[in-house]
């Protein structure tokens, strides 16, 4: 993850009546950026910037942090909390707490970190009953456990207190480069948000601007968008390529016996391990000619945590790549009694949970 300096300033974080808060956060912003073409807003009161670039320039990290608090009360005349960390995530945390975390170190400090941090009250009540109260005890689960136990929200705050993912859903503002434009008088027009016959959005311009951006930094690998390919199941089609690499020529108009269908709409790229059992608990199998040998009852995503089974359909074998002494698989869809919808895939005498419907 990328080392970040998180520039919190509290006194803009609300919005007052008379759009003050904006216009200031906007001129933060600009004048920030002539510390470093690459200040990320994030938030109203948030902001980030990369620290490798700028630290090289002024001649360290202190001299940045100096620059930019000197800016900051330049500007708003407020003081600002400043930190830095490893990952969006981190880096707001270290910088509420005006905290520098060494490099190397934001693993430690992200683990030491109250549970409260992931926003989520009902997940931090639930958890300290079970003495559960920080971050790294949380990280320590078992991710099949979590998914089974709690929803989809929740394992992806899962994945961010493991250091998996560098922020969680909703820590930024999706809105907040309108409200910025708006301040600074560039009002987007009706017609901009279209592309209903094709044409390039100003949306779709500023997101090239900004992958341009992070492609240099990063290099080609540092951007991937997602794309479909030719297959038969989900965690086959689904890839993530370099952005604004050739786009494949293969078709996919292919009959693909067996496809799976309809696809769902998150495709793991760990599939989980589970266990599909019977009424009487018995495993479940897929037999050589692609038949299970009973009707499943319930899935099993731990020794303790499970959900029945309401309907099923399947299974749809494949034997694909027989000339490479491929594994022959079959997938499985499942509808719980608890309402989720999920794909299945057993290979090797095992189960995969390998995908969740919407």
């Amino acid at each position: 993850m990328e080392r970040l300096l998180g520039v919190w300033v509290a006194a803009l974080s609300e919005e007052a009546p008379d759009g003050s808060s904006w216009r200031a956060f906007a001129a933060l912003v600009e004048a920030l950026g002539a510390l470093s073409p690459f200040v990320e807003p994030v938030r109203l009161g948030l902001c980030v910037i990369p620290v490798r670039g700028p630290s090289r320039f002024f001649g360290g990290e202190d001299a940045v942090l100096d620059a930019v608090a000197q800016t900051v009360r330049d500007v708003t005349g407020c003081e600002p909390s400043l930190g830095v960390a490893d990952g969006l995530f981190c880096a707001e945390l270290a910088a509420r707490s005006s905290r520098v975390v060494p490099a190397g170190r934001t693993e430690a400090f992200r683990r030491a970190q109250p549970l409260d941090a992931l926003g989520r009250p009902d997940l931090s009540a639930t958890c300290a009953r079970l003495g559960i109260r920080r971050l790294g005890e949380f990280a320590d689960l078992d991710p099949a456990r979590v998914l089974g136990r709690f929803d989809a929200g929740v394992a992806h705050a899962h994945r961010v207190a493991r250091g998996e993912l560098a922020e969680l859903d909703g820590q930024r503002d999706l809105r907040l480069l309108e409200h910025l434009a708006r301040v600074r008088g560039q009002v987007l027009e009706r017609a901009e948000q279209g592309g209903f016959f094709g044409e390039s959005a100003a949306g779709d311009e500023r997101a090239s601007t900004a992958a341009h951006r992070v492609r240099r930094r990063l290099g080609p690998e540092g951007v991937v968008v997602a794309t479909l390919r030719p297959g038969r199941v989900p965690e086959d089609r689904a890839a993530l390529v370099p952005w604004g690499a050739p786009r494949s020529m293969a078709s996919d108009d292919a009959p693909w016996p067996g496809r799976v269908a309809p696809a769902p709409a998150s495709t793991l790229a760990r599939p989980v391990a589970v266990e599909l059992r019977d009424a009487n608990g018995a495993p479940l199998r897929v037999s050589a000619r692609g038949i299970l040998s009973g009707e499943p009852a319930t899935l099993w995503f731990s020794h303790r945590i499970r959900r029945d089974v309401a309907w099923h359909a399947g299974p749809w074998p494949s034997l694909e790549r027989w000339w490479a002494h491929a594994r022959p698989r079959a997938h499985v869809q499942l509808v719980l009694t608890s309402g989720e919808a999920v794909l299945l895939m057993a290979q090797s005498q095992r189960w995969w949970l390998v995908g969740i419907y919407d």
